[in-house]
């Protein structure tokens, strides 16, 4: 009889300890990483049925980049993540889309052994799944995005207080998406360079006769609208990268809403020099 063997994946000495004696003692093979390298070396030089891994190892994006890994590599591979915390919508959804199940602490080990057992007797047959970096995403579904934006701001009264064409109405943004999309697909330790069409597009809502309210108004709403791009398309994000991807994304909105501001009022001090 085949005994199956656990990736146990668990940067806490005691916690780790206690979880291979527990599963152990239920008749698995129990194989212990106390850290990110350990579990991506093991995932890619041994041959595992289940992987068990706790969601921060210490890091949010730990969990994700180990599950994501095995996915890749061992695609048919039973997958849990252990969590803290009661399953969030937001989080487990995503998490979910990459494991079988995400089992909340506390959790004893022979009810862990018996859901590792029924899903190993039940096995569904996976192909390892190809999945894309947000930028490529994003570029992609530039013209979903947009058209996102489009109707939350023309479902925003305090926006469509000014009647503007479609075209007037989005102004820079096809511009704007492209350098957070060249943003994106830098070197993490590269340096940026500032949005030229962000300067341009707050003298262009300057003219418009925006207000500074409006201008911040509308730059949130572009942020939803691209995480409603990366929600839709969850199926497919590498989650290996996701996070940082994300901290960039806030950071260059933020970043383009500077400029526009900029330009926003070096118009309007234009203006009133006249």
């Amino acid at each position: 009889m085949t005994t199956n063997r656990i990736l146990l994946a668990e940067d806490k000495h005691d916690v780790r300890v206690a979880f291979q004696e527990g599963l152990e003692s239920h008749g698995f093979v129990v194989v212990p990483a106390a850290s990110v390298t350990e579990a991506l070396r093991l995932i890619s030089t041994e041959n595992f049925d289940v992987l068990l891994s706790d969601l921060y190892l210490p890091d949010a994006s730990d969990g994700f980049t180990v599950v994501n890994a095995m996915r890749h590599t061992q695609p048919n591979a039973v997958t849990l993540v252990l969590s803290n915390y009661p399953v969030l919508q937001a989080a487990m959804t995503a998490i979910l889309l990459q494991a079988d199940q995400v089992l909340v602490k506390p959790i004893g080990f022979g009810e862990i052994a018996e859901i590792i057992q029924k899903k190993l007797s039940n096995p569904s047959t996976r192909s390892a799944v190809n999945k894309e970096r947000v930028a490529a995403i994003l570029e992609r579904d530039l013209q979903l995005t947009i058209q996102n934006w489009m109707s939350r701001v023309e479902h925003t009264e305090e926006l469509t207080a000014i009647p503007l064409n479609y075209q007037d109405r989005a102004g820079h943004l096809w511009r704007l998406l492209g350098d957070l999309v060249s943003r994106l697909r830098l070197p993490s330790d590269a340096k940026s360079a500032v949005s030229r069409a962000a300067r341009e597009h707050g003298v262009l809502r300057r003219a418009q006769g925006y207000t500074v309210a409006m201008v911040v108004e509308e730059s949130r709403i572009l942020q939803v609208s691209i995480f409603n791009t990366l929600q839709n398309n969850l199926g497919s994000v590498d989650f290996g990268t996701v996070l940082l991807d994300v901290i960039t994304i806030a950071d260059e909105v933020d970043s383009q809403l500077k400029q526009a501001m900029l330009g926003f009022t070096e118009a309007a001090a234009a203006r009133a020099a006249r």
